[in-house]
């Protein structure tokens, strides 16, 4: 494949690549993602595709700890998720029927959006680990929803596997062996299951379960197993993929804009926001605070107001981190001052804290330097950067505290020792923000949240929602009702619009020519 070689200045607004709309690509809703896309990109589109897929993908991920990946549970739920975002991921092929408008465009966005973010999960093993596993989740979810015959031999006759159901007689002959050895054939499912003669070295997880009947080197698979080796050959395929595009990431250098976009995209915030212009539903006086820290706080918010409390003072992370939160809440400016200065002046003198910290408190309302309406901090932000040094009192209590220490001060919250279980299992696991999400239902008493928690105002909000009946209010009680509600979620997308696309075609160029070298190697 050949991408234009011309390098004039092209529009800002779109990112061009050669060809046009191409029915080929997209025969099936499934794809191993083997070739580029092709097609012109709108900046506008690869803005919203990327952000999509990641959404998807954290949705797979979120799902994938809570429930078990072969429930009906974490069916519906994947479903219910992801549905708007990638309906294509629910659809099941017609093979019959031809390429209809929407099938094409959901299969552009589909592969499109792959390729966008194998760039930007390209760059680190941890990053690469990530990305494979959880496309690898989507893909099986996906796989298990092509119940028709005919879309699955066609998935494998698209993709060159040569998996092809053994003839009745052979079946039948083999009747006893198969029943005992699959729960999947057993009673009815027999007549109405396909079963394919596989090479036993390539279905190694199914033969080390004892799920399959082994025979002269070959293994008889019935059709729901047959995931499992179609996902060995995706994980190969996208595995050495990764690898080839982080060889081709040095080709960006020259414009490190983009690099840098694609850098932070896994760090994307990708729900409301909560600048305070648009999220704040009324005003929190400073006297507010206090009641609210112990009942509405996530932890790590709760941890810096008792700091605050204790030593009168937060160095400079504390107080951004802190700060932003207060603003998103509803605290003003005038009252952010006094809140800040009624603190600090417990171990200074009113001129020090006018000189050397009132200034900064101005800027994050945009009232100084370059009067920016900064936004409070995401949990992605939180997480991934500027970790706490010591002395510092910012960040996230699942991730940078000692988990001891953790477990002591989940304890003194009247946490019990399940919960405390629990949580400290999600943090185990590199889970932190479902870790926050845990401790937010055991806080407030509820078996499921109801949300993906992405930010610690929404987890404010929510809080306040479910402590006063289904809503913020206009104004923050002193003492709220314990009535609950089910959360509702708005989301926005945070892209900065300014910023040019035209090298994306230079990338995937690159990338494909190594392509092209291992593929001879």
């Amino acid at each position: 494949m050949q991408f234009s070689g011309n390098r004039t200045k092209k529009s800002r607004r779109t990112v061009t690549l050669t060809g046009g709309r191409n029915e080929g690509q997209y025969l099936h809703n499934l794809q191993f993602y083997k070739v580029p896309p092709t097609e012109t990109v709108s900046l506008e589109e690869f803005e919203t595709f990327a952000i999509d897929r990641l959404k998807v993908l954290k949705s797979v991920e979120s799902t994938g700890i809570k429930y078990m990946k072969t429930s009906e549970q974490y069916q519906d739920k994947l479903e219910k998720d992801i549905k708007k975002l990638m309906p294509i991921a629910v659809r099941k092929t017609d093979v019959d029927g031809g390429v209809q408008d929407k099938d094409y465009d959901d299969r552009r966005k589909d592969h499109i959006s792959h390729f966008i973010l194998r760039l930007a999960y390209c760059k680190s093993e941890d990053l690469r680990r990530w990305f494979l596993a959880q496309e690898m989740d989507l893909f099986r979810f996906r796989f298990l929803q092509e119940t028709n015959k005919d879309a699955i031999g066609h998935f494998l006759q698209l993709n060159n596997l040569d998996y092809q159901p053994i003839p009745e007689e052979e079946k039948k002959a083999l009747r006893d062996e198969l029943k005992s050895s699959s729960y999947e054939m057993k009673g009815d499912k027999f007549e109405t299951t396909d079963v394919y003669k596989v090479p036993f070295q390539e279905a190694l997880d199914l033969v080390r379960a004892r799920k399959v009947y082994l025979k002269k080197g070959y293994v008889y698979v019935p059709q729901s197993e047959l995931v499992s080796i179609i996902l060995s050959a995706f994980r190969e395929n996208l595995s050495k993929a990764l690898a080839v595009t982080a060889r081709a990431l040095p080709y960006l250098q020259e414009d490190e804009r983009l690099l840098k976009r694609l850098a932070n995209l896994h760090t994307q915030y990708l729900g409301q926001d909560y600048s305070n212009r648009k999220a704040t539903a009324g005003k929190v006086a400073p006297e507010d605070i206090e009641p609210l820290s112990k009942k509405s706080f996530p932890l790590c918010m709760r941890s810096l107001h008792e700091t605050l409390r204790r030593e009168h003072h937060l160095r400079h992370g504390g107080r951004m981190q802190y700060g932003l939160f207060l603003k998103g809440i509803g605290l003003q400016l005038e009252d952010a001052l006094r809140f800040w200065r009624s603190e600090f002046t417990k171990m200074m003198d009113g001129d020090k804290f006018d000189k050397s910290y009132s200034y900064n408190i101005r800027h994050n309302y945009g009232k100084e330097g370059k009067r920016t309406d900064y936004t409070p901090y995401s949990c992605m932000k939180v997480i991934m950067t500027n970790a706490p040094a010591v002395g510092d009192h910012h960040g996230c209590p699942f991730r940078h505290t000692d988990p001891e220490l953790l477990k002591q001060r989940l304890q003194g919250y009247r946490v019990n020792t399940t919960g405390v279980q629990e949580i400290m299992e999600l943090v185990k696991g590199g889970h932190y923000q479902l870790a926050c999400t845990k401790y937010y239902e055991i806080t407030h008493n509820v078996d499921d949240a109801g949300f993906g928690l992405n930010h610690p105002n929404q987890y404010f909000e929510e809080s306040q929602k479910v402590l006063n009946g289904g809503h913020v209010p206009k104004t923050v009680p002193r003492t709220p009702s314990t009535q609950r509600s089910k959360p509702i979620k708005k989301e926005t997308d945070d892209f900065d619009d300014d910023f040019p696309m035209d090298e994306v075609e230079h990338l995937l160029t690159a990338s494909q020519d190594v392509v092209g070298e291992v593929a001879t190697e």
